[in-house]
Protein backbone atom coordinates (compact mmCIF):
# COMPACT_ATOMS: atom_id res chain seq x y z
CA UNK A 1 0.00 0.00 0.00
CA UNK A 2 1.22 3.51 -0.71
CA UNK A 3 0.23 6.36 1.61
CA UNK A 4 0.47 10.06 0.91
CA UNK A 5 -0.39 12.82 3.29
CA UNK A 6 -1.28 16.28 1.69
CA UNK A 7 -0.41 19.86 4.01
CA UNK A 8 -1.59 22.61 3.36
CA UNK A 9 -4.12 25.36 4.79
CA UNK A 10 -8.02 25.75 4.13
CA UNK A 11 -9.06 26.79 0.49
CA UNK A 12 -5.91 25.52 -0.64
CA UNK A 13 -7.61 22.63 -2.17
CA UNK A 14 -6.08 20.12 -0.23
CA UNK A 15 -8.82 18.07 0.06
CA UNK A 16 -9.50 18.48 -3.19
CA UNK A 17 -5.94 17.09 -4.17
CA UNK A 18 -6.42 13.86 -2.69
CA UNK A 19 -9.58 13.41 -3.84
CA UNK A 20 -8.22 13.77 -7.30
CA UNK A 21 -5.07 11.45 -6.32
CA UNK A 22 -7.51 8.76 -5.57
CA UNK A 23 -9.17 9.48 -9.15
CA UNK A 24 -6.01 9.33 -11.15
CA UNK A 25 -5.27 6.02 -9.15
CA UNK A 26 -8.73 4.73 -10.14
CA UNK A 27 -7.91 5.41 -13.74
CA UNK A 28 -4.84 3.15 -13.89
CA UNK A 29 -6.91 0.47 -12.56
CA UNK A 30 -5.75 0.99 -8.79
CA UNK A 31 -8.04 0.53 -5.23
CA UNK A 32 -7.74 3.96 -3.91
CA UNK A 33 -9.24 5.76 -0.60
CA UNK A 34 -9.13 9.65 0.36
CA UNK A 35 -10.09 11.73 3.09
CA UNK A 36 -9.67 14.69 5.07
CA UNK A 37 -8.48 15.66 8.51
CA UNK A 38 -9.69 18.79 9.89
CA UNK A 39 -9.14 21.10 13.17
CA UNK A 40 -10.88 24.15 12.90
CA UNK A 41 -12.53 24.25 9.52
CA UNK A 42 -11.46 28.11 8.00
CA UNK A 43 -9.51 29.31 5.28
CA UNK A 44 -6.13 29.66 6.19
CA UNK A 45 -6.45 27.33 8.70
CA UNK A 46 -3.71 24.09 8.40
CA UNK A 47 -5.82 21.22 6.90
CA UNK A 48 -4.02 17.26 6.36
CA UNK A 49 -5.71 15.01 3.99
CA UNK A 50 -4.83 11.29 3.01
CA UNK A 51 -4.76 9.22 0.00
CA UNK A 52 -4.25 5.88 0.39
CA UNK A 53 -2.96 3.61 -3.11
CA UNK A 54 -3.25 -0.24 -3.74
CA UNK A 55 -3.76 -2.99 -5.94
CA UNK A 56 -6.42 -4.58 -3.64
CA UNK A 57 -9.57 -3.07 -1.72
CA UNK A 58 -8.57 -0.98 1.46
CA UNK A 59 -9.86 -1.53 4.37
CA UNK A 60 -7.78 0.56 6.90
CA UNK A 61 -9.19 4.06 7.68
CA UNK A 62 -7.13 5.95 10.26
CA UNK A 63 -5.02 8.73 9.90
CA UNK A 64 -1.66 8.17 7.75
CA UNK A 65 1.34 8.07 10.40
CA UNK A 66 3.63 7.20 7.96
CA UNK A 67 3.70 8.31 5.10
CA UNK A 68 5.73 7.00 1.37
CA UNK A 69 4.83 10.41 0.30
CA UNK A 70 4.32 14.17 1.65
CA UNK A 71 2.87 16.67 -0.51
CA UNK A 72 3.04 19.81 0.77
CA UNK A 73 1.04 23.02 -0.34
CA UNK A 74 2.15 26.17 2.17
CA UNK A 75 5.90 26.71 2.89
CA UNK A 76 4.86 28.48 6.14
CA UNK A 77 3.69 25.38 7.31
CA UNK A 78 7.49 24.39 7.37
CA UNK A 79 8.30 25.67 10.42
CA UNK A 80 4.70 25.44 12.26
CA UNK A 81 3.73 22.06 12.18
CA UNK A 82 6.18 19.18 11.77
CA UNK A 83 5.31 17.87 7.88
CA UNK A 84 7.87 15.49 8.35
CA UNK A 85 6.84 13.25 11.38
CA UNK A 86 6.43 9.54 10.12
CA UNK A 87 8.28 9.53 6.28
CA UNK A 88 9.58 6.77 5.54
CA UNK A 89 13.46 6.90 4.96
CA UNK A 90 12.65 6.25 1.44
CA UNK A 91 9.89 8.52 0.79
CA UNK A 92 8.88 11.60 -1.58
CA UNK A 93 8.54 15.25 -1.04
CA UNK A 94 7.03 17.64 -2.98
CA UNK A 95 7.33 21.14 -1.61
CA UNK A 96 5.49 24.37 -2.94
CA UNK A 97 8.04 26.45 -3.12
CA UNK A 98 10.23 28.19 -5.51
CA UNK A 99 13.19 27.87 -3.33
CA UNK A 100 15.49 24.84 -2.68
CA UNK A 101 15.21 22.81 0.46
CA UNK A 102 18.32 24.15 1.49
CA UNK A 103 17.94 27.55 1.23
CA UNK A 104 14.26 26.48 3.72
CA UNK A 105 16.95 25.23 6.04
CA UNK A 106 16.25 21.61 5.33
CA UNK A 107 19.26 20.42 3.98
CA UNK A 108 19.57 18.04 6.90
CA UNK A 109 16.46 16.01 5.45
CA UNK A 110 18.24 15.82 2.52
CA UNK A 111 21.40 13.96 3.78
CA UNK A 112 18.89 11.81 6.15
CA UNK A 113 16.42 10.90 3.70
CA UNK A 114 16.94 9.94 -0.41
CA UNK A 115 17.50 13.10 -1.71
CA UNK A 116 16.41 12.47 -5.35
CA UNK A 117 12.76 12.18 -3.77
CA UNK A 118 12.71 15.36 -2.73
CA UNK A 119 11.44 18.18 -5.29
CA UNK A 120 10.35 21.64 -5.43
CA UNK A 121 7.66 22.82 -7.37
CA UNK A 122 6.09 26.63 -8.05
CA UNK A 123 2.78 25.87 -7.91
CA UNK A 124 1.04 28.78 -6.49
CA UNK A 125 2.84 30.48 -9.73
CA UNK A 126 1.69 28.28 -11.82
CA UNK A 127 -2.04 28.46 -10.53
CA UNK A 128 -2.02 32.45 -11.06
CA UNK A 129 -0.35 31.45 -14.16
CA UNK A 130 -3.15 29.28 -15.81
CA UNK A 131 -6.32 29.77 -13.49
CA UNK A 132 -5.89 32.92 -12.46
CA UNK A 133 -6.25 32.23 -8.57
CA UNK A 134 -3.11 31.02 -6.08
CA UNK A 135 -4.42 27.40 -6.23
CA UNK A 136 -1.53 25.00 -5.79
CA UNK A 137 -3.45 21.69 -5.79
CA UNK A 138 -3.67 20.48 -9.37
CA UNK A 139 0.18 21.31 -9.93
CA UNK A 140 1.74 19.63 -7.56
CA UNK A 141 -0.66 16.30 -8.28
CA UNK A 142 1.07 16.23 -11.76
CA UNK A 143 4.71 16.99 -10.21
CA UNK A 144 4.11 14.37 -7.51
CA UNK A 145 2.88 12.31 -10.66
CA UNK A 146 5.97 13.10 -12.16
CA UNK A 147 8.44 12.88 -9.39
CA UNK A 148 7.24 9.15 -8.47
CA UNK A 149 5.72 7.77 -11.49
CA UNK A 150 2.64 6.47 -10.06
CA UNK A 151 0.60 8.05 -12.37
CA UNK A 152 0.54 8.78 -16.14
CA UNK A 153 -0.16 12.85 -16.83
CA UNK A 154 -3.15 11.42 -18.81
CA UNK A 155 -4.64 9.99 -15.51
CA UNK A 156 -4.66 13.38 -13.57
CA UNK A 157 -5.85 14.66 -17.29
CA UNK A 158 -8.68 12.75 -16.59
CA UNK A 159 -9.16 13.27 -12.84
CA UNK A 160 -9.14 16.86 -13.55
CA UNK A 161 -11.91 16.98 -15.97
CA UNK A 162 -13.94 14.88 -13.51
CA UNK A 163 -13.54 17.16 -10.89
CA UNK A 164 -13.81 20.80 -13.44
CA UNK A 165 -15.18 21.37 -16.88
CA UNK A 166 -14.66 24.26 -19.47
CA UNK A 167 -11.99 27.47 -18.92
CA UNK A 168 -11.51 25.92 -15.43
CA UNK A 169 -10.61 22.22 -16.78
CA UNK A 170 -8.73 23.88 -19.50
CA UNK A 171 -6.77 25.73 -17.06
CA UNK A 172 -6.02 23.34 -14.93
CA UNK A 173 -4.83 20.75 -17.63
CA UNK A 174 -2.44 23.62 -18.62
CA UNK A 175 -0.82 24.28 -15.27
CA UNK A 176 -0.43 20.42 -14.56
CA UNK A 177 0.87 19.71 -18.24
CA UNK A 178 3.66 22.55 -17.49
CA UNK A 179 4.11 21.26 -13.14
CA UNK A 180 4.97 17.60 -15.04
CA UNK A 181 7.47 18.76 -17.26
CA UNK A 182 9.11 20.73 -14.55
CA UNK A 183 9.71 18.21 -12.38
CA UNK A 184 10.59 15.49 -15.10
CA UNK A 185 13.36 18.37 -16.19
CA UNK A 186 14.49 18.10 -12.38
CA UNK A 187 14.56 14.81 -12.43
CA UNK A 188 16.64 14.19 -15.39
CA UNK A 189 18.97 17.54 -14.45
CA UNK A 190 19.72 15.22 -11.64
CA UNK A 191 21.16 11.87 -13.47
CA UNK A 192 22.77 14.06 -15.93
CA UNK A 193 24.67 16.19 -12.82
Amino acid sequence: MFQIRVHGRGGQGVVTATEMLSVAAFEEGRHAQAFPSFGSERTGAPVVAFCRIDDKEIRLREPIMEPDALIIQDPTLLHQVNVFAGLKQDGYVLLNTSHSFETLGLGDMLSTHKSERFCTLPATELGLKHIGRPIPNVPLIAGFAALSDMFKLSSVIMAINEKFSGKVAEGNIAAATEAYELVKEQMEGRTHA
